[in-house]
């Protein structure tokens, strides 16, 4: 029995000090050390003991490190894998080293990083990511690194900065992110603004410079001068359709976007009707109403016709286009939204006499409803019914192509007595 026990006494002894054929380890002041190193490698071998800390695997032929590739070494606190050939690093890859403090990416080729890996990596002090390919980095990357001290990402191909990128580096002592084309437009002011006024060292800041646009190339960053930024502001409103229109059968809903910032804001709609969620990257037609080429429509014209001046038109409103509507704009500095509920109410259904007695209940108490170029309004934020009145129209592109709201009730205008009507549950 006790000859058994030797045996296995070994056989551990044996796989505790197991390493990988092409590499050497050891021990070295107190660090379990796995040198892969100059091996000619072209992947993580396997084989390695669990209680290694140190793992080099610098100036290797790895193409990729995959997810779990680490998965034997949870105890490591240093990760050496610059000077390979590395282009992808898979989710899962870096996640489980929860213990590691320094991680070297440096001179790689590496253009998709799994960004969600760090969040688990709260200990780690030191990531060198310089002299690769990366083009973006998420606004929450670094959330979780708040024992970070250095932090280099020059000689990348960075274009910008989210704003806030580096609010969660409390530790952060020392920024190296010189050699990037940036593009020195409204997206990167904050950085300038940050870099001048941190007390992180940044250094090689006369290498920090303006890619694009074309007249500010070679300008260094902490030199660029005010640009007129703004971020976007959106206004919801509804856009009768012109005077004289041709009456015929189907109803036109036409809303305005009207939207505000600088750089000028990209518009998408966001449309939830009964039958599922639409969403528009404005313009989707041109000014005939005739779906833009490239634009996926059943028809020439389709069902949701989003123009390039901010305007949406449904040419058949009914029950089926009921729902919210909600524009939403976007450029480098944020975003705004501004959403209505549209329903369709018909006699008989009560929908008048519901409406009736809530606008004669607001009246009693001195919440009444004005009218401003043809659009009803609530005169309080508490009041959130608003009708628009809605003609029939020769057709979509005559709503489409107004800029602004008329001043004069076209006739045919549909009121409250009339045999339809559209109530638009604000929620600006």
């Amino acid at each position: 029995m006790q000859e058994l026990r030797l045996l296995c006494l070994v056989v551990l002894v044996g796989l505790a000090r197991a390493c990988p054929e092409p590499c050497e380890c050891g021990e070295k002041y107190g660090f379990h050390i796995a040198d892969c190193a100059y091996r000619d490698l072209k992947a993580v071998p396997s084989g390695f003991p669990a209680n290694v800390t140190t793992l080099s695997l610098s100036a290797n032929q790895l193409s990729s490190l995959p997810g779990g590739a680490f998965r034997e070494v949870p105890r490591l606190q240093s990760l050496w894998l610059a000077h390979n050939e590395i282009r992808s690093v898979a989710a899962g890859a870096l996640a489980s080293l929860s213990q590691l403090k320094s991680l070297d990416l440096s001179h790689n080729l590496i253009s998709d990083f799994a960004w969600s890996d760090l969040h688990s990596l709260s200990a780690l002090q030191l990531l060198k990511m310089d002299s690769n390919e990366l083009t973006f980095i998420p606004r929450d990357a670094f959330r979780s690194l708040r024992a970070l001290r250095s932090l280099q990402l020059n000689h990348n191909r960075l274009h910008t900065l989210a704003e806030g990128t580096f609010a969660p580096l409390t530790a952060l002592s020392h920024l190296q992110i010189n050699d990037n084309p940036f593009d020195c437009t409204c997206g990167i002011v904050w950085f300038k603004t940050w870099a001048l006024t941190t007390a992180v060292s940044i250094p090689e800041q006369d290498n920090i410079t303006c890619t694009s646009p074309h007249v500010l190339k070679g300008t260094r960053l902490n030199r660029l001068l005010p640009l007129p930024c703004s971020a976007p502001s959106v206004q919801l409103t509804y856009q009768p359709s012109q005077d004289g229109a041709e009456l015929r059968p189907g109803f036109v809903l036409a809303l305005h976007c009207d939207v505000d910032g600088q750089p000028a804001p990209q518009l998408h709609w966001h449309i939830q009707t009964p039958g599922g969620t639409v969403e528009i990257a404005s313009p989707n037609v041109g000014a005939d109403g005739r779906a833009l080429p490239g634009v996926l429509a059943a028809s020439s014209r389709p069902r949701f016709q989003a123009f390039a001046n901010g305007s949406l038109l449904i040419p058949d409103f009914g029950k089926l286009e009921e729902g919210t509507y909600s524009c939403l704009a976007t450029n480098e500095l944020g975003s705004a939204e501004s959403s209505v509920n549209v329903a369709l109410a018909t006699p008989g259904e009560g929908g008048e006499d519901v409406l009736g007695r809530r606008f004669r209940g607001k009246a009693a108490e001195g919440k009444v409803c004005y009218t401003v170029d043809n659009e009803v309004q609530p005169s309080g934020p508490e009041d959130n019914v608003v009708i628009i009145y809605l003609s029939r129209a020769r057709g979509p592109e005559a709503a489409a192509t107004a800029e602004g709201v008329s001043g004069k009730q076209p006739p045919g205008l549909l009121l409250l007595g009339q045999s339809l009507l559209l109530l638009f549950l604000a929620s600006f």
